[in-house]
């Protein structure tokens, strides 16, 4: 077994700042990151302080940054989002605060356009099963289930 190659406090601070600079991260990846380097708890914590006194770490940014691109880019629902960074161990305060980056009107726009475009990739001709298909796959997406009847009743009338 190849023995790895061990940082001294410096180093391992040098690294996380690259790590951090080059996209938000949360403290749950960083201390992953930290025992990845092998670090022991008093320099993790040594050099989590320095993150977190140097702006390179800051929770409540990564949870906007978070919503922001899981919502524009992957076009997840909030149940899916909040799901996540109650994974990633971000505090509701900060998980809260990052929702508002997400404008209703936009959230029902995007559902809507999800809808349409999987609505036509649905190849069921019972319209019962269709709209059961069509709610199932807007739910996986992580959007609230009363939202999801509205948009495939409207959609898939009777």
């Amino acid at each position: 077994m190849i023995p790895s190659k061990s940082y001294t406090v410096q180093e391992a601070q040098n690294v996380l700042e690259h790590y951090c600079a080059y996209q938000e991260r949360c403290h749950k990846e960083v201390e992953k990151k930290l025992r990845d380097l092998n670090m022991i708890p008093e320099a993790q914590e040594q050099i989590i302080i320095h993150l977190l006194q140097y702006n390179f770490l800051n929770e409540e940014r990564f949870a906007k940054a978070f919503v922001r691109g899981k919502f524009s880019i992957k076009k997840w629902g909030r149940i899916k989002i909040i799901r996540d960074l109650k994974f990633k161990q971000i505090s509701s305060y900060n998980i809260k605060s990052a929702l508002k980056e997400i404008e209703e009107g936009t959230y029902i726009e995007t559902l809507h356009e999800i809808a349409e475009k999987k609505l036509v990739l649905i190849k069921e001709t019972n319209i019962y099963k269709k709209r059961n298909k069509l709610s199932n796959y807007l739910i996986s997406k992580g959007y609230e289930s009363n939202l999801v009847y509205k948009k495939s009743t409207e959609l898939i009338p009777n």
